[in-house]
């Protein structure tokens, strides 16, 4: 078992053990951009952390195993102690101090299945023949996430959660493209849909190899271009968030868009070099960031400060 997931089913003595450990897990673990940025509100910062850490724990049983079997028993034995949480029974670091802030939003059980259910598939579906059949993992493996942040803001209803999910779809899509390569050669996964391949003549040997082809560039501009209509459609849902969370969303959003920019500044090739955000882009994205909730705050009370 990797170490962080060994420390994540470690038993802990106190509460505040437990949130210690989500804390020091999130801030040393992200991808594109940290989770927990500063526009996140004080208030929610530690619940951040504690979901962090379930999908972090979960993510790792799932890739960082190395035995697809072995990875779906731990699988099956973290959602047996998921439903223990939701049965008031938790001593582990992640699951003790994921109860309180369960119990703070009431939020329901199965995003968090939902995540456990994309992790196992993982370790049996390696190829996907359609862009829906891709969609569907994504409806699993990155929307949860999403509707999990409506819950800590206050916000329940379908409408909102529709739109979290065409950006946290959106954002797992981008990461598919970002590493293209590395799945293949890694953990033998293509995300990229099969009918795709086929329709622009690439096969998986050009992928495994890192052959650069127009072909390969063309099928790459096709994926980008409709991964950036999620993140368009996507932005609906900001004006229907208070001033406190819509930076944060708007970062996460901003930043996926990030990503497709560098694929294309990279002229599609995302074989020979992973595109990257700079150190710059990012601090341009959280001035913006920064601007968004300084104009938020002006004009308080409009339809983001409606919950259901």
């Amino acid at each position: 078992m990797p170490p962080t997931v060994a420390a994540a089913f470690a038993p802990v003595s106190s509460l505040a053990q437990a949130e210690a450990y989500t804390r020091d897990l999130t801030h040393t673990h992200y991808e594109n951009f940290s989770v927990i940025s500063i526009f996140v509100p004080k208030h929610l910062r530690q619940d951040f952390c504690n979901v962090y850490a379930f999908c972090r724990t979960a993510d790792d049983l799932g890739d960082e195993v190395g035995d697809r079997a072995l990875a779906t028993q731990y699988l099956a034995d973290f959602r047996a102690q998921t439903h223990a949480l939701y049965a008031g029974q938790t001593t582990t670091a992640v699951f003790t101090a994921l109860a309180g802030t369960v119990k703070r939003h009431d939020i329901p059980i199965q995003p968090f299945l939902d995540l456990i259910s994309a992790f196992e598939q993982d370790q049996h579906t390696l190829r996907y023949e359609t862009f829906d059949q891709v969609v569907d993992y994504c409806r699993r493996s990155a929307d949860p996430v999403g509707r999990l942040v409506l819950y800590m803001s206050g916000y329940r209803d379908e409408h909102r959660q529709q739109l979290s999910d065409k950006t946290c779809t959106a954002l797992q899509l981008a990461n598919f493209w970002q590493d293209v390569r590395r799945d293949i050669l890694e953990r033998d996964r293509i995300y990229i849909p099969q009918e795709d391949l086929r329709r622009f003549a690439v096969t998986e040997d050009d992928i495994r190899h890192g052959r650069i082809t127009q072909n390969f560039r063309d099928l790459m501009r096709f994926q980008v271009d409709r991964t950036q209509q999620l993140f368009n459609d996507g932005l609906a849902l900001l004006p229907l968030l208070n001033h406190q969370i819509r930076p944060q969303i708007s970062l996460f959003n901003r930043g996926g868009q990030a990503v497709l920019t560098a694929i294309r500044n990279q002229n599609y090739d995302t074989l020979t070099k992973r595109p990257r955000l700079s150190k710059m882009l990012k601090a341009r994205l959280m001035l913006r960031a920064l601007v968004t909730i300084t104009f938020s705050k002006l004009h308080i009370g409009g339809s983001g400060g409606v919950k259901k």
